[in-house]
């Protein structure tokens, strides 16, 4: 048994080093209060696990031989990374810092079940896996999100309207038997903001990610902490009602919801109505970038109905970012143009003072990055780290 897992203070030293810090045994020392002959063997433990490395350059000396630096070993083991959104399906694999090794997309269906959707990201990931030269043994974690509300504490979702057969599987727990680690699952919207703050906006501690798709939902980052809710459903802005929609149905069952009338199918079934027959939110977009006057129109009034809700997001959480993703986000400054539109007439100024309303600067990889450090969170925290001290 290694000494890690019984000293106190070796998972601390671990948390010090996994953001990519150097640091010195000194600065280590310094930093726990432990001796440095207790550093000494807590860094003999990290390099036989392989989990850190030394830095490539040497401190400054201040008198005899230079200090050597510690870091993170990013590529001592990996984590496998998976987006199941309604209508398309991405898996990867990270390192443990969330660069993305690989990653493959297609196009793919939610509603085909859970024990043929997970069994096809399982397959893929494993695939993946192979062409990079790893092996299954390095996986530590594996972080998924899904399209619809996810319960936290057991990562199955809950009355998904998108998922139907989904409704409380235990996808953590069928994951787990196949690949013997630890399985993390959340919404995919929740992902997304982890994502977007990590890639784009690092220091900043107050943000939101939309994402306008097949649906509406966003993420919410407040004082640096996702913000997921009693049962997992902040953010679900999508079923907000929006007083321009209050004659239409929504499929959750009640009548002008924000996403029925602003979610990319609602923006092309608006157009086929009005005669353009206009397939799918697919369609939108390419009549959007041709220049289309009709589509234009309608892809940013959608942006002012997101707006008006978003508009109590910003007075309630006070926002430093609010950045918009999914598919409809292709359509560019159009829908952005009037979120910001009935953002900043409907919000007070303070608040609106410094926001910023963008598109996502991480597009569609937000989400796999996303999934990663969920899984790495898990992977590298302090009770992980210890049990696999003591295993070793």
């Amino acid at each position: 048994m290694h000494e890690i897992g019984r000293a106190p203070g070796a998972s601390e030293l671990f948390q010090l080093l996994r953001g990519g810090q150097v640091r010195t045994r000194a600065e280590l020392a310094s930093l726990t209060g432990l001796a440095r002959s207790t550093i000494g063997l807590r860094l003999d433990e990290l390099l036989a696990l392989g989990l850190i490395s030394p830095a490539g350059d040497l401190a400054v000396s201040t008198g005899g031989r230079p200090p050597v630096q510690f870091t993170l070993n990013a590529g001592a083991r990996v984590v496998l990374a998976a987006d199941l959104g309604a209508t398309h399906a991405t898996v990867g694999i990270a390192d443990l810092s969330g660069k993305l090794l690989a990653q493959h997309r297609e196009r793919a269906s939610i509603d085909a079940g859970p024990e043929v959707v997970l069994q096809w990201m399982v397959e893929e990931c494993v695939r993946q896996l192979k062409s990079i030269g790893r092996e299954r043994a390095e996986v530590i974690a594996v972080g998924i999100g899904l399209p619809g509300p996810v319960e936290r504490s057991s990562g199955r979702a809950v009355n998904p309207p998108l998922m139907p057969g989904w409704d409380g599987f235990d996808a953590p727990g069928w994951v787990q038997q196949q690949l013997d680690v630890p399985v993390l699952v959340d919404n995919d919207v929740n992902i997304m903001a982890l994502g977007e703050r990590a890639v784009a906006f690092p220091g900043i501690d107050d943000l939101i990610f939309v994402k306008v798709a097949t649906g509406i939902g966003a993420g919410v980052i407040s004082s640096g902490t996702l913000q997921r809710g009693a049962v997992g459903v902040a953010g679900d802005i999508g079923h907000v009602q929006v007083a321009r929609g209050l004659d239409i149905a929504c499929r959750c069952g009640n009548r002008g919801c924000l996403e029925a009338i602003a979610a990319g199918p609602a923006i092309a079934e608006a157009l086929t109505a009005a005669g353009r027959s206009v397939a799918d939110s697919h369609a939108v977009i390419s009549l959007v970038k041709q220049g289309d006057v009709e589509a234009i129109q309608a892809v940013r009034q959608a942006g002012r109905d997101i707006g008006e809700v978003l508009a109590t997001c910003v007075s309630l959480v006070n926002p430093a970012v609010i950045a918009i993703g999914g598919a409809m986000a292709q359509a560019g400054e159009h829908l952005i143009a009037g979120i910001r539109e009935a953002v900043y007439t409907r919000s007070m100024p303070l608040a609106t003072e410094h926001l910023l309303i963008v598109q996502s600067r991480v597009g569609e990889d937000s989400a796999l990055i996303g999934a990663s450090m969920l899984a790495i969170e898990e992977a590298l925290s302090p009770e992980r780290i210890t049990a696999m001290a003591v295993s070793a």
